[in-house]
């Protein structure tokens, strides 16, 4: 019988190195939501606009965490397999020609979960770990409901199939995908926190008047710019300055306006 030595311990450990690799990289890719500077820019703005008495009602039940570091928390969960049936609470697929009310959509979405959400956090019957576990996800799927892409066809899963190069400032080909590149790449463009971001966007839109409406009307105006968006970035598309320019502005009211929304429903909610 052969006597294992340092070198097979070696070869060993290598070669699962490289197969962890293999794997991690062979894996299909999941399509996320603003990524973590996105959720965390939402949170940050709407803490801001917590009145006192909220502010302390929800750090109560958030166990003294703020709005920005429990945004990320319904993604990373999704890591967890017993998380999967949650996955359809992040978004709804629509037709690009047909809107929500007249679309074909599962009982649980976006929209319907969100109303869920504000439902359970109002009622008195409604425990502590339950309204943290709502509360959580209703600073996500905020956020959620107003990237564009997550009101995107069902059939490219909200442009995670439409693939395209994008020239970000570093000078370097990104290759990526058309949802990433709203979830993230445009966001990460710009090199700034979460907090410089959200001091931006307060500076440049503060003096400006929001309509709050609700998560229908929400999707409406996402889905008005998925179409656009579509109709701008097909497959096989190389995306520079130019891109960012023309759509900069949109990305930065659609964080905005999450912000100030989500804000503003929570402190009707504990009012």
């Amino acid at each position: 019988m052969k006597n294992w030595n340092e070198g097979d311990t070696f070869g060993i450990i290598f070669i699962s190195i490289l197969i962890a690799m293999f794997l991690f990289l062979v894996q299909p890719a999941k399509a996320a939501d603003w990524g973590k500077t996105g959720h965390r820019i939402v949170g940050e703005i709407a803490e801001r606009q917590l009145n006192e008495e909220v502010k302390e009602i929800v750090y109560n039940i958030l166990d003294g965490e703020s709005l920005s570091s429990v945004s990320t928390w319904a993604d990373e969960m999704r890591s967890n397999p017993d998380w999967r049936p949650y996955d359809k609470w992040h978004y709804v697929n629509l037709p690009l020609d047909i809107e929500y009310p007249d679309a074909d959509v599962p009982e649980e979405n976006v929209v319907t979960i969100i109303e869920r959400c504000v439902a359970i956090l109002k009622s008195p019957s409604s425990d502590k770990e339950m309204k943290k576990f709502y509360l959580k996800y209703l600073v996500h799927l905020v956020g959620d409901i107003h990237q564009p892409m997550h009101t995107g066809r069902y059939e490219d899963y909200g442009g995670s199939k439409i693939y395209i190069t994008f020239k970000g400032r570093k000078g370097s080909d990104n290759k990526t995908n058309l949802h990433v590149l709203w979830d993230t790449n445009l966001i990460d463009d710009f090199k700034m926190s979460f907090t410089e971001w959200s001091n931006h966007l307060q500076n440049k839109y503060g003096r400006k008047e929001i309509k709050q409406s609700n998560a229908l009307e929400w999707t409406f105006e996402s889905h008005w710019w998925a179409r656009d968006i579509y109709n701008n970035t097909p497959d096989g598309s190389y995306l520079s300055y130019d891109y960012v320019y023309k759509y900069q502005p949109v990305l930065e009211k659609r964080l905005y306006y999450a912000g100030i929304r989500l804000g503003n429903l929570i402190n009707e909610i504990f009012e």
